[in-house]
């Protein structure tokens, strides 16, 4: 049955003013459908003709409505009266407006999660229970994926496709973490016929997450999920470029029936919420993904009050290619490492280290590769889809212009496409990029590859060594000797042989060296979302006949 945008706003929004955004995103994409929506060849095309058709209205719609900021169960309006315009990174256009959250907001979020966790709600709940909650927020956001696609790649600017991965990985982020909360266990400790000795993991109170703007719903989910597995209660810091998708997990979260206060989704910009929120005294946690000049920001207020942190902290990842490669997988890894996303995304392949012997063939191949990569707006599923906002393409283009004033020698690219409304830049390739130069070593994070030659493997190994950072790494090449003893040697925390991407929602993920520490995603994740106790008990032993003996007093640990 056909449903027309205006009553379906009604139908998909629940509580109007939290979800104003769903009604401007439907008919951003939708004009009436059969039921069963289209056949899936034409669905691209006729969201396209849709889109064209619906824009002028849905803006104004977008910009009537105030989503508003999701604070101890409820929709609350900011204190200050400020608002934050969403664009649409292909356009320009606005999309959505967000009540600005500030200390205030802030402040009534950090309580009500304190509240949580003193009272201890989620402590106190089996963890079986707490497990069953994140399957509720998991059925509520799947419930809705298609919409929820939408909006993130609306949101975000990345392809339709991608933004529907990127769902279903949210998804599968919180049915990991709800099928392990009741799997964190302690140990006991043997010690003698005297005492009981046991280890309880427990959490640490409010953990405040800095969420990016590359990929604002899983990570959202997957930390959020960790947290709320392991019993802390959770303050979100949404992206202020991307703070859709954060308010589309709050109200899964809400459908969820998650107790109030569990889960605060607060939308504001970084020098102002995000400051105060790393600042406020109840929190005990801190989860932040970013760029390395914020995090030092973070840690540093964390260490004025010795709080512990998970940090990402990005990367500048290689790929180290034999001469025995698959190129053809070569090309492959290139075209999702480097330009998913419009290359944004912390562990993309940035530098591609090939063997002289083949350095020719291989440049050759990436190149026919880049040039035949379409250009245009994510809800058309382009293979190039526009950067964040125009100052994240402004510091693409400067980072370009630096390369070739330093000697890199431009393959394709190296500008933004102008002609195009939107924030789009060409996809990039430079060659003979030197191991001292800017393009080299550090970030860009945009559709920019850096090509360099080597001659034997330990150089190759020592050209992708050579940056202060450590996310990711890769290797291609047919021996398994040769694989194996350079994943072994290459200093990062992942590394991919043979592909880009490999890993997946069950595998550790996180940096060494000035890429950060600890870890996300897989087992591991858990360990930084709690602390090990140590309970100690006397016990004694039941008196036989008339030898009564006392008990040898430990003095071990009398003094620490």
């Amino acid at each position: 049955m056909a449903i027309e945008v205006a009553s379906r706003n009604a139908i998909l929004i629940g509580k109007q003013e939290s979800t104003s955004a769903v009604g401007f995103f439907e008919a951003y994409f939708c004009a009436e459908k059969p039921k069963g929506g289209f056949p899936r060849k034409t669905r691209t095309k006729r969201l396209m003709l849709s889109t064209k058709r619906n824009r002028r209205r849905s803006t104004s719609m977008a910009t009537s409505e105030v989503i508003k900021n999701f604070i101890d169960g409820e929709w609350r309006d900011c204190s200050s009266g400020k608002r934050i315009e969403v664009d649409d990174p292909s356009n320009g256009e606005t999309v959505a407006v967000i009540a600005e959250a500030g200390p205030e907001e802030v402040h009534l979020a950090v309580a009500a999660a304190d509240r949580v966790f003193r009272d201890r709600v989620l402590i106190d709940m089996h963890p079986y229970d707490r497990g069953r909650m994140l399957f509720r927020v998991a059925d509520a956001l799947e419930a809705r994926s298609d919409e929820v696609a939408i909006i993130n790649c609306i949101d975000t600017g990345k392809a339709l496709d991608l933004a529907r991965g990127e769902v279903r990985t949210a998804v599968r982020y919180l049915r990991y973490y709800a099928g392990l909360a009741d799997k964190l266990e302690g140990r006991s400790i043997p010690r003698g016929a005297d005492l009981v000795d046991y280890t309880v993991r427990s959490p640490f109170g409010v953990s405040a997450q800095i969420v990016p703007w590359n990929g604002p719903l899983e990570l959202t989910a997957r930390s959020l999920a960790c947290a709320i597995a392991t019993g802390n209660a959770v303050v979100v810091k949404s992206p202020e470029l991307a703070p859709l998708s954060g308010i589309e997990l709050a109200r899964a979260c809400e459908t969820a029936g998650l107790p109030a206060g569990a889960v605060n989704v607060l939308t504001g910009y970084g020098q102002t919420a995000g400051q105060a929120l790393i600042d406020h005294p109840d929190v005990r946690h801190i989860v932040f993904t970013g760029s390395m000049a914020t995090g030092r920001t973070v840690l540093k207020a964390a260490a004025e009050r010795i709080v512990p942190c998970i940090m990402e902290l990005g990367g500048k990842s290689a790929a180290v290619v034999y001469s025995d490669a698959d190129l053809d997988a070569v090309v492959e890894a290139v075209r999702i490492g480097t330009y998913l996303n419009a290359g944004q995304n912390c562990n993309n392949l940035t530098r591609l280290l090939v063997e002289r012997s083949i350095a020719d063939e291989t440049l050759e191949r990436v190149k026919a590769c880049v040039e035949g990569l379409s250009i245009g707006p994510g809800r058309e599923n382009c293979d190039i889809t526009p950067l964040i906002s125009q100052k994240q393409r402004e510091g693409v283009e400067s980072a370009c212009r630096m390369a070739l004033s330093q000697g890199a020698r431009l393959v394709a690219g190296g500008t933004a496409l102008s002609v195009r409304s939107g924030y789009f830049m060409a996809p990039t390739v430079f060659a003979d990029v030197a191991p001292d130069s800017s393009l080299f070593q550090e970030e860009v994070f945009g559709p920019v590859l850096s090509v360099t030659a080597f001659d034997d493997p330990i150089k190759g190994i020592e050209l992708a060594n050579d940056t202060d950072q450590g996310l990711a790494a890769g290797v291609f090449t047919r021996d398994i000797d040769r694989a194996l003893w350079s994943a072994d040697r290459l200093w990062a925390g992942q590394v991919y042989v043979n592909g880009w991407y490999v890993g997946g929602v069950e595998t550790p993920f996180g940096g060494v060296k000035k890429s950060g520490y600890g870890r996300e995603k897989g087992q591991e994740a858990l360990d930084g979302y709690v602390q090990t106790r140590n309970i100690g008990i006397r016990i004694s032993q039941p008196l036989s006949g008339s030898g009564n003996s006392e008990p040898a007093v430990n003095r071990s640990d009398r003094y620490c």
